[in-house]
Formats: structure tokens, C-alpha cells, sequence
């Protein structure tokens, strides 16, 4: 039912309601709340945009309707206005809940109120109505005592009664007006860590907003914690308090602890960079990997975990926070942690490496000149580092990375990591030089090189090369000519073979080195099965039967080993033929190149630039 009767309308709302208080705020006032909004937004992170901080409520809805109420008596009253200002650290999906959470609270409350304020309309109507009912049963029984004129009936003889004492009688006693005081409405977020109030103005003659209002609002809601005081105590005197969201209270969120962390002053995987300079040549003698440490030096430092700062919501309560998690220092070989448990230090010099899951110190054998008869064999669980040569006949075995700044003759070398040469390799079919990791050189000529990863040279000449990853040689000269090159990805060079035709066997996949090995195992075996069998036609001794029970344990561990190798080179081999296969890369090839691949083997018979050989459908193609 709507208020179109304007008598019932001032019936509705009483004298006085209809007198809108109209305080103004001193201008001094003003002005200072003016430029303390302005520093504050100057400060505060940009809001998201209103439209997503906004609640749009539809036009028949409730709440509309009380505010188009007002706005009949109330000057300057705008639409409500229902902004979740002050919480810039809500996602977007939170923000839509959060409004999806007020809509409802509103709702509820609007619709409340409304109904209140329907109910009451219907009992004035009804009264007027059997008031008016009741005069015009009056008026016919007043007019039933009188006699009616000649070619009148007694009805509208009444009527005519009735509309002379109207006119005569005061008017009937106006219904009591509604009285509905200023309803304040607190909604809580989510996290309770925000309250915001909007308070519905009076109806009839109920009372403008107060503080004690608000004061009840707050006890009812039980909002303790962070409250506005100068919004409540500003609030009451404002002119149109009204369908507008004000940021009540505001909580202190909790601050989980940040997690202790590991500075690490050394890296843990060293980066293999080659600087080619003008003449795209590498300087070898500068790739020392090491990462040279000094005792006493700091390898890596903790940084330790902050505690937890607890927070309070709206509603008083306390808000755990949990503590940073501790980043523990990890002790390897040669290193101590210090006694505030904060650094990791090196208990001694030498080269820092990150094995497993810990920093290690490994020591570093300086060989100030060459390893010959002043020296000896070589024979060292760390790193090796020698300034001069290896001289042929002699050999060096590290557990690590072997660095040698001269050249390496006919010797042997092991590397249990990378091997470095800055000048190059120059042996013979007698000796061969070994790395379970890459092997960097400035030239192989006449050698036997096996490298478990990589391989990088600026030239190989008439050497047998075994790499079960890729070999490279592409800066200086980048030629590779004569010998035999086994490598179980890719060769990638400027220039194979030579114009005279000199040949170069190239052979792609597998796992060269491990197939090497398996050779070797396989002839050790095959040499103790025939000694073995040589034993057992000698007659019966001690020294045989202790003889023979030593080469049937080796055998039959020799033979496992086999089996092993065998499993592994099976699925070394599905794994490259799975990433696409080998490929041989040259700028330029000569005939007399022979390329094998996986047993399919294809001879080069004319120069071809920019060669890219593979196996395609079970034959090589070069393209």
C-alpha cells in the first residue's frame, strides 16, 4: 500500500519528525578534517575501483524504498550509499562475498523495518475506514427518526444528515503517529576485522540518532576493539547520518612469522662459461672452476625466523599467529657452524663444492710445477691442481677435479669430476686420460679421452674420443680429423675430415664410455673363465682350491656387474632414442667421413656445407 494520501502521509510521520535538524560543522573544523582526508589518501594505496567495493541493491528493493521515504522530508538526502571502504587488502573474490554478506544483513533489517511500518499503515487505514463506516450508520439512524420529504428515500435523506453534521461536528481524532527511533545496523566481515554501521533514520516520532543509539548498537553486536570514536561522536550531529556505510572498527590483523632463510655466499652449481675472445678462441687456463675458500671464511649464513605477531578482531578476541619456521644450517666435510648457529664456516682452506645436500670444503693439491720424478704419481682424494705438465709415463688420480695449465703427455689421468687442460692432450694407444665428468682441452692429437658428460676442444687430430653425452668443438679452429669419435648424442664442429680425404669415423649412441667398460668387464671375465679352467685340470692343491674359490667370487661378481651394465645401457638407449635421437652438426664435411648410427653406418662421398646427418627411417640422411 503505497503513501499517497498526504493527510495519512503527516499522520505517518508527526510534527516532529517533519522538523530536519540542520547543524552545520564549523568551517575550522572543516577544513582540518579536508586535509587530514587528503594525507590519508595521499598515503593509503590506490582503492579498488567502486564498482567492485560498491553494494548495488535493485530498485524495489526495501531499502530503496525507506530511503525514497525520507527523501519526501528530508532536503539533500542522496541514494543509499553503501561503499566496503578501508579493507584494500581483500581480493576481489573476497570483496564479493563480503558484499553478498551485507546484502543479506540489510535485507534482513530493511524488510523488517518496512514491514513494521506497513503494519501500522494498515491499522490507520482500517480505523478511518470503520470510523468513516460508522458516521454513515449513524447518520441513517438519525435520519430514520425524521420524517423524509415526499419523493425522497430515507438513504439519501441520511446522506444529506450525515454531510450537515460534518459540517458542523470538529474533525474526528487523528490516529496516534508511528513511533520508530534511528535504528543503527552493524554488519561484521567475515574475519571480524572489520565493522561497518549504517544507521535507518526515525519514522513518526521517533528519535533522531544518538550516542547512547550507538552504544547499544555496539553492545548489542559486541564490537569492543578498534572503535571510531570520533565517527560515533560526530555522527549524531551530522545532517543526514543516514543510508550511508561508515567504517566503524577497525581490527589488527595477525603476522605469521617470516621463515628463516639461507644466504649462500658460494654457488651451488658453478656455471660452465667460455669467453671466446676476437679470434673465437677459448682461453682454457682460465676455467678453474674452484670456488677457493679460506679457513676461517663464511660459506653461507642463516638468517634467523621472526615470531609471529598476534592480531585482535572487532569483537576483542585474539588472533593467533604462528612462528617462522627455522632454515637449518647443514655441516658437511670440513666446515663448522658457528656458535651463534648463524654462519657456516670453513674449517680449513681450499675449494668449496655442494655435494648432496650440504656445502663442503675439499682440499685443493697444489702442484706448483710438472708431475714428473720430483713428484711422483699423483694420488689424491680431493681436487688437483697442477701448474705445469703431466709428463708421459706418470699418472694423476683425483676423487675431484683436475686442473692442468700445461699439456698432459702419454700419461694417466682420473678424474672422479671435470678435467681441465689449457693446452691439450698428447698421448698415445698406452695411456688414457678419464673424467666422470667433461673434459675441457685446447687440442687432442693421438689420444684415448673418455669423458662420462661432455666434451669441449678447439681441435681433435687422430684420437679416440668416448662421450657418453655431447662433444663439441667448435671455437678456434673447431676441426675434427682422423681417428675415431664415440659420442652418444651429438658432435656438433666447423669442419670434419680433410680434403684429403682422410678418414674420420664418427659413431652416435649409447653410452660409449659405459660400452668401453663393458668391453673391458667382458675380457676380464673371459680371461678368468679361462684360467679357471686351466686350474681345474691341475691336480688337487691348497694353493688351487684357494685359487680357485677367489676367481669364482670375482666371476661372479664381475658377472653381475655385466648385467647391470647391460640393464642400464638397454634404457640409456630407449631414453635417447625417446628425445628425438643423434644428430652430427658441421659447417662443412669431406669425404671420408664414415657415421654409424645405432649400427647403421653411411659414408660421406662429396662436400657438403652446413651438414646435419640423422637417422631417419632406418637410414642416415644428410641434409
Amino acid at each position: 500500500m503505497g503513501f499517497k494520501n498526504q493527510k495519512i502521509w503527516s499522520r505517518f510521520f508527526g510534527s516532529k519528525s517533519e522538523q530536519v535538524r540542520d547543524k552545520q560543522v564549523p568551517e575550522h573544523l572543516l577544513q582540518e578534517s579536508t586535509e587530514k582526508k587528503e594525507e590519508q589518501a595521499a598515503a593509503a594505496p590506490p582503492p579498488p575501483p567502486a564498482a567492485e567495493v560498491e553494494l548495488e541493491l535493485p530498485r524495489e528493493h526495501a531499502l530503496h524504498t525507506l530511503c525514497g521515504m525520507r527523501v519526501q522530508r528530508a532536503k539533500g538526502l542522496s541514494s543509499p550509499r553503501l561503499r566496503l571502504e578501508g579493507r584494500e587488502d581483500f581480493s576481489q573474490s573476497e570483496l564479493r562475498k563480503e558484499l553478498g554478506r551485507l546484502q543479506r544483513v540489510l535485507t534482513l533489517a530493511a524488510n523488517a523495518r518496512l514491514k513494521e511500518i506497513r503494519a501500522w499503515e494498515a491499522k490507520v487505514q482500517e480505523k478511518a475506514d470503520a470510523q468513516k463506516a460508522l458516521s454513515i450508520e449513524q447518520g441513517t439512524q438519525s435520519a430514520a427518526k425524521k420524517d423524509t420529504p415526499p419523493g425522497q428515500d430515507a438513504q439519501s435523506q441520511a446522506a444529506k444528515n450525515v454531510s450537515a453534521e460534518q459540517g458542523t461536528q470538529p474533525e474526528e481524532q487523528a490516529p496516534p503517529p508511528i513511533v520508530m527511533d534511528a535504528l543503527p545496523i552493524i554488519h561484521i566481515s567475515a574475519d571480524k576485522l572489520s565493522a561497518w554501521l549504517m544507521v535507518f533514520p526515525p519514522v513518526g516520532e521517533g528519535k533522531e540518532l544518538d550516542r547512547e543509539m550507538l552504544d547499544k548498537a555496539l553492545e548489542v553486536s559486541k564490537v569492543t576493539f578498534g572503535v571510531d570514536e570520533g565517527l560515533l561522536g560526530r555522527l549524531p550531529g551530522e545532517q543526514n547520518p543516514y543510508f550511508s556505510l561508515f567504517t566503524l572498527a577497525k581490527g589488527i590483523p595477525a603476522h605469521n612469522g617470516k621463515d628463516g632463510q639461507i644466504i649462500e655466499r658460494f654457488e651451488k652449481v658453478v656455471e660452465r662459461k667460455f669467453e671466446v675472445d676476437e679470434h673465437d678462441r677459448v682461453d682454457y687456463a682460465s676455467l678453474h672452476f674452484f670456488q677457493s675458500v679460506e679457513a676461517g671464511d663464511v660459506i653461507c649464513e642463516a638468517i634467523l625466523p621472526t615470531k609471529g605477531e598476534p592480531g585482535r578482531t572487532v569483537l576483542g578476541q585474539e588472533l593467533p599467529a604462528k612462528d617462522g619456521k627455522e632454515a637449518p644450517l647443514t655441516k658437511g666435510q670440513n666446515t663448522e657452524i658457528s656458535e651463534d648457529g648463524t654462519k657456516l664456516l670453513a674449517t680449513q682452506a681450499g675449494h668449496v663444492e655442494y655435494v648432496g645436500r650440504s656445502f663442503q670444503v675439499r682440499a685443493v693439491l697444489e702442484i706448483a710445477e710438472n708431475v714428473d720424478y720430483s713428484t711422483g704419481n699423483i694420488n689424491y682424494m680431493g681436487d688437483v691442481h697442477i701448474h705445469g705438465r703431466v709428463c708421459s709415463g706418470f699418472s694423476v688420480q683425483a676423487a675431484g677435479n683436475i686442473t692442468v695449465d700445461g699439456v698432459v703427455e702419454s700419461a694417466t689421468v682420473e678424474a672422479g669430476g671435470d678435467l681441465i687442460v689449457a693446452k691439450g692432450i698428447v698421448g698415445n694407444t698406452d695411456s688414457v686420460v678419464r673424467a666422470d665428468g667433461n673434459v675441457f682441452a685446447k687440442y687432442l692429437e693421438n689420444s684415448i679421452v673418455h669423458a662420462r658428460a661432455n666434451l669441449q676442444a678447439d681441435c681433435i687430430v687422430n684420437s679416440e674420443v668416448y662421450s657418453d653425452g655431447e662433444i663439441e668443438v667448435r671455437s678456434g679452429r673447431g676441426i675434427i680429423v682422423g681417428g675415431r669419435i664415440r659420442a652418444g648424442k651429438k658432435v656438433s664442429a666447423k669442419v670434419i675430415g680433410s680434403k684429403s680425404e682422410s678418414q674420420t669415423r664418427i659413431y652416435l649412441g649409447g653410452e660409449p664410455c659405459m660400452e668401453y667398460e663393458r668391453q673391458e668387464l667382458a675380457a676380464v671375465i673371459e680371461e678368468a673363465e679361462d684360467e679357471l679352467e686351466k686350474l681345474e685340470k691341475r691336480p688337487n692343491s691348497p694353493d688351487k682350491l684357494e685359487r680357485m674359490k677367489r676367481l669364482q667370487f670375482d666371476l661372479s661378481v664381475n658377472r653381475i656387474k655385466l648385467e647391470q651394465m647391460d640393464e642400464e645401457l638397454a634404457k640409456k638407449q630407449e631414453e635417447i632414442e625417446n628425445l628425438g635421437g643423434c644428430k652430427l652438426v658441421a659447417d662443412i664435411a669431406y669425404p671420408g667421413l664414415v657415421l654409424t648410427i645405432c649400427d647403421i653406418k653411411a659414408r660421406l662421398k662429396q662436400v657438403t656445407s652446413m651438414c646435419n646427418a640423422r637417422l631417419s627411417n632406418g637410414e642416415i640422411r644428410f641434409s
